[in-house]
Formats: C-alpha cells, sequence, structure tokens
C-alpha cells in the first residue's frame, strides 16, 4: 500500500518533491539548498525593507526601534520556527524509510502541538510587552516607537506558524521551490505595501509593521492552498488524526530540543542586545545595521546547512551510510568556499553597505557598525561549520548536540560580552569580538565529538 503511495506521490509531479537518496550528492545537496537560499533572502529583505525605508524617511530614532524589534521578534518566533524545524528532520527521515503512516500522525500531532504553542507565546508577548522592554533596556526616546511596531508585528505570528509549518514539511520531502513561490510574491508585496503605507500613507513605523504582517499572511495562505493540491500524500486522514503515544512521545523529544536550540541561540542574542542597548542610540542603530547585513551576508551558508539536514535525514533514514560521509566532505569544502569569497567582500565593502541603509551624514553609526562588520566578517567560515554541524545531529536523531553547541556558542558570547563590554579601553568592541570567539569553541567540540561518534557507528536510536 505504501509503495503504491509513493508512486502515486512521484506521479503527482516531479517539483512536488525529490528523493534525496540517489544521485549526485553536491549537485543535489546544491540544488536543493538553492531555492532555500534565495527563500530566506526574500524572508529577510521583509525587514530590510522595513529598515532601508525608515532609516532613509524617519530617521535613526525610528530606525533603532525597528532593528531593535527585529531581535526581539527573531526571538520570539524562533520557538515556532525551532518546532517547525524539528518536525521537518523527523519527517525527512520517515520520509527517506518510506514511514508513510508515522509520517502522516506526526503532522497532524505536530500542527496542534506547534500551533497551541503560537497562540499561548503570542498572548504572552502582548501581556509582558512592557516588562520585555524594560528587560531590553530600550531607551526612552525609542519606546514609542518600538512598542507601536512589536505590537502590530507579533498580531501576525499565526500566519509566521503556517508558513514556516508547511515550508518545514514541503522541505522534508524535497521540496524547497514551493516555499519559495510563496515568499517571492509576499515579497513583492511587502515592498509595496511599504512604500504605500509609510512614504503616501504616512503611517510611520507601524505602516512598516502593517505591510509585514500582510505580506507574511499572503505567504501563510500561498502554501495553504499549495499543499492539499500537490502534497495530498503527506495530509493525515482521518484515522490517523489521532494521539498515538509514541508519536506523540517521538515529536515532542525532537521538536523540544530543536526548539530549545534555536530559542537559546535567540535568547542569547536578545541578551547581548541589551546590553548594546546600554551604550545609547548611536550604537543600537549601528548594530541594527551590522547585524542585519552580518546575518543576510551568511544566510547563504544557514541555509546550506538545513539542506544538507534534510539530505542527511533522508539518507539516514533510508540506511544510506556511505553517501552521509561522503555528503560532510563535501557540504565542509563548499560551506568553506562560499564563507571565504563572502568575507572578503564584506570586510572590503564594510562602509558602503552601512551606507545603503544609513545616511552619509551619520558618520557615527557608520564608523561603529563597520567595526562590527570587520570583526565578524573575518571568521564567517566558523559560522557556517557550526550550521553544518547543527544540521548533521539534528539528522542522525542527535538534536540534543544541536543545543549542547548552541549553548557553548551563546554562553561564550554572552559571558565575554558583559566581561569585556566592562573594560573601558575595550568597550564595544569586546561584545563584537565575542562572537567569533563563541563559533569556534563550539566548532571545536561538534567536530570532536563527532568523531567520537563515527568510532562506534552513528546507528539510529
Amino acid at each position: 500500500m505504501e509503495n503504491a503511495l509513493r508512486v502515486n506521490r512521484l506521479r503527482v509531479g516531479s517539483r512536488s518533491a525529490t528523493d534525496l537518496t540517489s544521485g549526485g550528492i553536491t549537485s543535489s545537496m546544491l540544488l536543493f539548498a538553492l531555492p532555500m537560499i534565495v527563500g530566506n533572502m526574500l524572508q529577510q529583505l521583509y525587514n530590510i525593507v522595513d529598515m532601508v525605508i525608515v532609516g532613509r524617511c524617519l530617521g535613526s530614532v525610528a530606525l533603532a526601534a525597528v532593528g531593535s524589534s527585529y531581535t526581539l521578534t527573531v526571538f520570539l518566533t524562533s520557538v515556532v520556527l525551532g518546532l517547525c524545524m524539528g518536525c521537518g528532520a523527523l519527517f525527512s527521515i520517515y520520509y527517506g524509510a518510506s514511514d508513510y503512516g508515522p509520517l502522516r500522525r506526526g503532522v497532524f500531532i505536530s500542527f496542534v502541538l506547534t500551533g497551541g504553542v503560537t497562540v499561548v507565546l503570542c498572548g504572552a508577548s502582548f501581556a509582558f510587552l512592557d516588562d520585555i522592554m524594560t528587560l531590553m533596556c530600550v531607551p526612552a526616546d525609542v519606546w514609542t516607537a518600538m512598542y507601536d511596531y512589536l505590537w502590530v508585528v507579533l498580531s501576525g505570528m499565526g500566519f509566521v506558524f503556517i508558513y514556516n509549518y508547511l515550508a518545514s514539511l514541503a522541505r522534508a520531502v524535497g521540496n524547497s521551490v514551493a516555499p519559495l513561490s510563496a515568499l517571492g510574491v509576499s515579497m513583492v508585496l511587502n515592498i509595496g505595501l511599504d512604500l504605500l503605507f509609510v512614504m503616501v500613507f504616512d503611517w510611520g513605523v507601524t505602516g512598516a509593521a502593517a505591510a509585514t504582517v500582510v505580506s507574511q499572511g499572503v505567504s501563510a495562505l500561498w502554501l495553504c492552498i499549495y499543499a492539499p493540491m500537490r502534497l495530498p500524500y503527506l495530509l493525515p486522514r482521518r484515522k490517523e488524526m489521532v494521539f498515538n503515544a509514541r508519536s506523540v512521545r517521538e515529536i515532542i523529544t525532537y521538536s523540544s530540543l530543536t526548539c530549545a536550540q534555536q530559542s537559546v541561540m535567540n535568547f542569547g542574542i536578545l541578551l547581548v542586545q541589551g546590553l548594546v542597548n546600554s551604550f545609547g542610540a548611536v550604537v543600537m542603530a549601528a548594530f541594527a545595521v551590522a547585524v542585519k547585513i552580518d546575518s543576510f551576508a551568511y544566510m547563504p551558508v544557514q541555509d546550506f546547512g538545513n539542506a544538507f539536514s534534510t539530505f542527511v535525514g533522508q539518507n539516514f533514514g533510508a540506511g544510506r551510510y556511505d553517501r552521509i560521509r561522503k555528503a560532510v566532505r563535501s557540504a565542509v569544502a563548499v560551506s568553506t568556499l562560499f564563507c571565504a569569497v563572502i568575507s572578503l567582500g564584506v570586510v572590503l565593502f564594510a562602509g558602503g553597505l552601512m551606507t545603503i541603509f544609513v545616511s552619509d551624514g551619520e558618520s557615527d553609526t557608520i564608523a561603529v557598525g563597520v567595526g562590527y562588520l570587520r570583526t565578524e566578517g573575518v571568521f564567517y567560515f566558523a559560522i557556517g561549520w557550526l550550521f553544518l554541524l547543527y544540521g548533521y545531529y539534528r539528522a542522525i536523531r542527535r538534536p540534543g548536540m544541536s543545543l549542547v553547541l548552541t549553548i557553548i556558542s551563546l554562553g561564550v558570547r554572552v559571558g565575554l560580552s558583559y566581561a569585556l563590554a566592562a573594560v573601558p579601553s575595550i568597550g564595544v568592541n569586546g561584545i563584537w569580538w565575542s562572537i567569533p570567539a563563541g563559533w569556534l569553541l563550539a566548532d571545536a567540540v561538534g567536530v570532536l565529538y563527532g568523531r567520537t561518534i563515527s568510532r562506534g557507528g552513528a546507528k539510529r536510536r
């Protein structure tokens, strides 16, 4: 019966799913990763467009509000994203092993559980927004704009959940094109609405937030229409809409660990944001812009790490350990080469990149941002390797190790940031240097652990 479903699945359309357990290794990973890279860039452009328009039209205070809001919203959405990613990694293992019954049951259970968490998270965010902003040390001159922006953006959390859940499901079966198409449409809409709401209607930062929420709603609706049409074999039947104890336990274990990894990572960044805010609006604005450039620069290797995870997950489920070993070597080479090229570009053109967001007259903001970018840019190879390690351990049923590496990376970053920033001769530069220090230590631990388990064989539990 399930073999027949696999045949029918492939007949639905060659672009609806991709079997990563056969064919070329490097080419398969790259072709699968490319739509993910483009799609994530489009998703990040939501906030970048907000920042460019707000920074150019409304000034540094509004820019600081939107930039600091981004740090908080990334932390909050990381909970939802982590749950979706954890489920997606598990689904890729089911798919590689052709276990469609557990896969469909898992889809039902994970949708209900993740949706419930999203509702609770959203309600708590609204209830404690003032306390959260106080914890972040938001300056008085930024408070009102940031509060208004966050109130609107947080109202779209449901759209964020629906899009990321369905996108993770599609990617688990090798379909990275559908999420890209949804984001392409919503991105065009986002740019148009940003210009309309901010520059024509003069709604300020609230207009930029509203444009983002409406666009997110469109991307979620797009996948809601797509999934039943092109991926019906993954959707649970009535008899599979049950809370099987084993499936519930597996879903909770897998998704919660990945969720914890994402949340810890972004909570650490949030703590660093609070420290940055204590240096004033100029450093806040510079950090907001530089972090956006920074994350956009290494985003392709982050998505490549997620594609690598799906590749390993499918092959792990199918028992193709020979392909996994070859994929590890190939992925490290590809990631390192890309990071070398991007590092060179960011270090050389840091000043020009800052002026995309900040006018030439704000020289202090530009100078602080350039210092950050030239410090981080040299070490992009380290974060590239770390993303591969995260993806690898999720895919071989060891998501707890991904959490351990995240705690190491963020623990070093936060601890060193507060220690070094307190030294007058180092100041804010200590925050910048603490970030690559965390990456490098986590890489070393991840590689050593990988060698340990490879000697014993990475067997499924």
